[in-house]
């Protein structure tokens, strides 16, 4: 089974988009959400991360972690693939 990942990002975050290309071209499914866009996926993030507003976050199966700054090797052993 596919573990059902939620990214939480902002438009001009470098990590976000560094994520983006390293789940596509593993083609992993992710569900995109604009923390700017939705402020309950803002209040979302700073709550899971003790009051930070910190992109890029990741809710996987309801399991959340945050990868910034951006790191493959944590990405990849956090979504299990190493």
């Amino acid at each position: 089974m596919n573990p059902q990942i939620r990214l939480y990002t902002t438009a001009p975050c470098p990590d976000c988009r560094r994520t983006k290309e390293f789940l596509k071209e593993r083609q992993i499914p992710y569900e995109e959400i604009d923390i700017e866009a939705h402020p309950e996926a803002a209040a979302f993030v700073a709550r899971v991360n003790g009051g930070k507003r910190r992109v890029l976050t990741f809710d996987v199966n309801g399991r959340t972690f945050h990868c910034s700054p951006y790191d493959a090797a944590k990405l990849a052993r956090e979504l299990g693939f190493s």
